[in-house]
């Protein structure tokens, strides 16, 4: 059976070219006399050309992550396409570095290419609009963040869970001036590590004014953890155990002790974001480890579950996170 390859071929020109004679594009009235003639000659009807596209277009899935540089989204895209490649699906990555504005373009260009679906991790939770996406029918799911008013399938961690836990195991290692280092303010991922955070320390019987001056908001980057520590350290009673809400952020943050002559334990270290080196740096690195791989996978697996005409109501797929302490954080109550 001839492909659109083929009559381009045989007519010397592009298979985009063969696609606009027949979809009424602009092309000169010779390149359509030659697509058509060799259509003709290899049996090829119009028909096919646009069936072509459309069998194109609908094994193509759309990836939306704020930084493929961070190791948790690179673990996540990894999952996503290991599971869409075993239906045959491709995926296209789109980093949208926490901009609503330049995420807003990629949905724009996933419904101008017709995508079979997209996977987007919000860059927001109030403004990111999958509104256009759910006019068209398109399924998506959010991974990692939920826009608070989309109706879409998710697959999530107890964020505000993990970063109770790991607030309560700096105070039960005896540290008493816990800070936190949380992400981009309206991102769900940081506000709700932010709640757990506070909700330990309440529990701990320090008050949230109490923790207003150990509290900063970053942007999930190294130079942000690094400039929120150096901030944290000028305070008149500096922390002497800090909550690093990701792992990039966390890379700053032991720079910034370093520079100070500071080295973890003496001031507790935990990270939100197990990543390979933690067990290698000195001292080793406390982390809540995330299961980014299998988030991924989920997601491609409820996005497939989608396009193959699933009429289950929407779903949530939420994760654990799970500790897992090290030298980083052996504070007081240890070493006494």
């Amino acid at each position: 059976m001839a492909t659109i390859s083929d009559v381009a071929r045989a007519a010397g020109v592009s298979p985009a070219t063969v696609s606009r004679v027949f979809n009424g594009g602009r092309v000169t009235p010779e390149r359509v006399e030659r697509v058509r003639k060799a259509a003709s000659d290899l049996g090829f009807s119009p028909n096919r050309v646009a069936r072509s596209l459309r069998m194109q277009r609908a094994s193509v899935i759309g990836l939306l992550v704020p930084d493929i540089e961070n190791p948790f989204f690179t673990s996540l895209a990894r999952g996503v396409e290991d599971a869409a490649q075993r239906t045959n699906l491709s995926v296209v990555l789109c980093n949208t570095d926490d901009d609503v504005e330049k995420e807003r373009r990629y949905l724009d260009i996933a419904l101008a290419e017709q995508m079979a679906g997209v996977i987007v991790a919000a860059a927001s939770r109030k403004h990111t609009d999958l509104s256009a996406l759910a006019a068209r029918g398109m399924p998506v799911v959010a991974v990692d963040r939920r826009p608070r008013a989309a109706a879409v399938d998710a697959v999530t961690v107890d964020n505000q869970l993990g970063g109770e836990e790991a607030t309560a195991h700096l105070l039960d290692g005896g540290y008493e001036r816990v800070a936190c280092i949380t992400g981009p303010a309206g991102a769900s991922t940081s506000e709700d590590r932010l709640a757990g955070y506070r909700a330990a320390m309440r529990d701990a019987g320090v008050s949230e004014e109490s923790t207003r001056p150990y509290v900063r908001y970053a942007d999930y980057r190294v130079d942000g953890g690094y400039a929120a520590t150096r901030e944290l350290l000028a305070l008149p009673s500096p922390p002497d155990a800090v909550f690093v809400t990701n792992s990039l952020m966390t890379v700053g943050a032991l720079q910034a002790l370093r520079e100070s002559g500071i080295e973890p334990p003496d001031v507790g270290v935990l990270s939100f974001g197990d990543v390979p080196w933690a067990s290698l740096v000195r001292p080793p690195l406390t982390t809540v480890q995330l299961p980014s791989y299998d988030m991924g996978a989920s997601a491609a697996a409820l996005l497939q579950e989608r396009l193959a005409g699933s009429g289950k109501p929407l779903q949530t797929v939420v994760l654990r996170t799970a500790l897992q302490p090290r030298e980083s954080t052996r504070g007081p109550a240890a070493r006494d």
